[in-house]
């Protein structure tokens, strides 16, 4: 099973999302939030597509790869779970760095809030922690039992909020 940028992006959010999300109990297609990240990602930029390249590899799917430059483009609607989206990308570089793609960097972009973070290519430290990243979703992934929910201001905007919170409701 090939770990995916998703599933680290989770792993960072919440443990319990990873686990449903990696035994195919998928809340996405519901979610106007997501449909909102779906298409800014596909209104914005549009010109990327006639200049920088689609990769796909190991599970993972960059959808703008400057590959003259080794820059990674990706594009998020909010900042609210930045960290989840920085290890997204450092993911993605981890990924190429493997399969002989090393010095990438990469861009946050954020339309809606107009900002962008560049993140600078991998260092030691970074690789180790991906690493660590990787081991912790496959130990989850592998689990028998979905994991708690979790309490926090994010779970409001989640896919799966009313999967997790149905019984508080009634």
């Amino acid at each position: 099973m090939s770990i995916t940028a998703t599933h680290i992006g989770y792993y960072l959010l919440c443990h319990r999302k990873l686990w449903l999300f990696h035994n195919n109990i998928q809340m996405e297609h519901t979610s106007d939030t997501v449909y909102e990240g779906k298409l800014i990602g596909e209104t914005t930029y549009q010109q990327r597509a006639e200049r920088y390249t689609q990769l796909e590899m190991e599970g993972i799917k960059i959808d703008f790869f400057d590959a003259k430059a080794r820059v990674i483009h990706e594009t998020k609607k909010s900042d609210k779970a930045e960290q989840a989206h920085i290890a997204q990308v450092r993911y993605y570089q981890y990924v190429l760095e493997r399969n002989g793609i090393a010095g990438t960097s990469a861009i946050l972009e954020y339309p809606k809030l107009r900002k962008t973070e560049l993140i600078p290519p991998l260092t030691h430290a970074d690789r180790l922690q991906v690493a660590e990243w990787e081991k912790g979703v496959q130990v989850l992934i592998e689990s028998q039992t979905c994991p708690p929910r979790i309490q926090k201001a994010l779970c409001k905007k989640c896919s799966y909020y009313e999967f997790c919170y149905v019984a508080e409701a009634e």
